[in-house]
């Protein structure tokens, strides 16, 4: 009796291994080259199921025939599915155009021809994007000219608890598209990298 999810599973596997590492295939278009880590996705899910319940709320508010309570419900629904979206947006978007920097209430786009270096070094970085710092990795991206960015990505992000791996190809495959697109790697003048070994 076949089962019909491992046979997806595998079909999918099999896409995968075709697939290059870097994804060329349509540099203009924005992408994010690592996967939004659990953190992340856990908190998007517990904001989408609170939403469910607000819009059930709505639903029996509006049932009951109080349409200003429903509509109020109904509005605060919506907006914490959009948030959930916009949460699960947030991190580096690199294209052919430059690299976009997607927070949650804002969004900064930079060329690539703007940049002056791109390096990954030891500093203190927030855990989990709260005010508590901790000593880590970041990877950090100056500007030939104005203030350098905020670091891109960092070690105890939402993406990378806990998965020094993946933060590892998440920077190697970042500083491939600025190597790429004409971005010194390192400190201007300097030799490369500040990785911790």
């Amino acid at each position: 009796m076949p089962l019909p999810f491992l046979t997806a599973d595998r079909d999918l596997d099999d896409r995968a291994a075709e697939t290059p590492a870097l994804p060329h295939d349509e540099p203009d278009h924005w992408r994010r080259p690592y996967r939004p880590g659990p953190w992340r996705v856990g908190a998007a899910a517990v904001l989408l199921l609170l939403a469910s319940f607000v819009l059930l709320s709505a639903m029996i508010i509006a049932m009951a025939g109080s349409l200003p309570g429903a509509g109020a419900c109904a509005l605060i629904g919506v907006l914490l599915t959009a948030l959930a979206v916009r949460l699960v947006r947030v991190g580096v978007w690199v294209s052919a155009q430059g690299l976009r920097q997607v927070n949650l209430l804002r969004t900064t786009t930079t060329p690539w021809n703007a940049l002056a270096s791109v390096r990954t070094l030891q500093q203190p970085v927030r855990w989990l994007g709260l005010p508590r710092t901790v000593q880590g990795q970041a990877l950090v991206v100056e500007r030939s000219q104005g203030a350098p960015l905020r670091p891109l990505i960092t070690d105890h992000s939402g993406d990378f608890l806990a998965r020094p791996e993946s933060f590892e190809q998440a920077t190697d495959v970042l500083e491939a598209w600025a190597a790429e697109h004409g971005v010194p790697q390192g400190r201007p003048g300097g030799s490369g990298s500040d990785r911790l070994p």
